[in-house]
């Protein structure tokens, strides 16, 4: 049983191990959770190694170091569970997200409204229409 709930999500995330893939790689965040998150690889990676991870969409770039705490195959890729090095770390990832979900929902307006949106009033729309159903951290995991 999870000690926390886990928030789904869909952020492009880049890592660098220090084991496994070489060269790293670009892969979508799975989920976050209180103590770390959660995407999948086309690599496995050992238990215990260092990993960096990246958020791009937001600038400047956001980086978030942990390490590896599992690896399991799952439908032809590898699913890599990371623990935060640092407590607070989660709150930036977390603040990161909700970022990227703005920055998503300014290019879905223009997308289908032909509306141009700032940041600020992107975020304004984004938090009157989302905000109350964004995941909130500390929830209990009750399944």
């Amino acid at each position: 049983m999870r000690s926390y709930i886990r928030h789904p999500s869909d952020i492009p995330i880049e890592y660098q191990a220090d084991a496994g893939c070489a060269d790293g790689s670009r892969e979508r965040l799975k989920n976050i959770s209180q103590g770390g998150l959660s995407f999948c690889s086309r690599c496995a990676l050992p238990v215990g190694a260092a990993i960096t991870l990246r958020i791009s969409r937001v600038q400047p770039d956001f980086a978030v170091g942990g390490h590896v705490v599992w690896c399991r195959a799952e439908s032809g890729v590898y699913e890599i569970g990371v623990a935060f090095r640092n407590p607070s770390d989660l709150f930036q990832v977390r603040m990161v997200e909700q970022i990227c979900h703005i920055e998503q929902y300014k290019a879905d307006v223009l997308l289908s409204e032909g509306r141009r949106l700032n940041g600020e009033q992107a975020a304004l729309e984004w938090i009157e229409k989302f905000a109350r159903d964004f995941p909130q951290l500390g929830d209990d995991d009750s399944s």
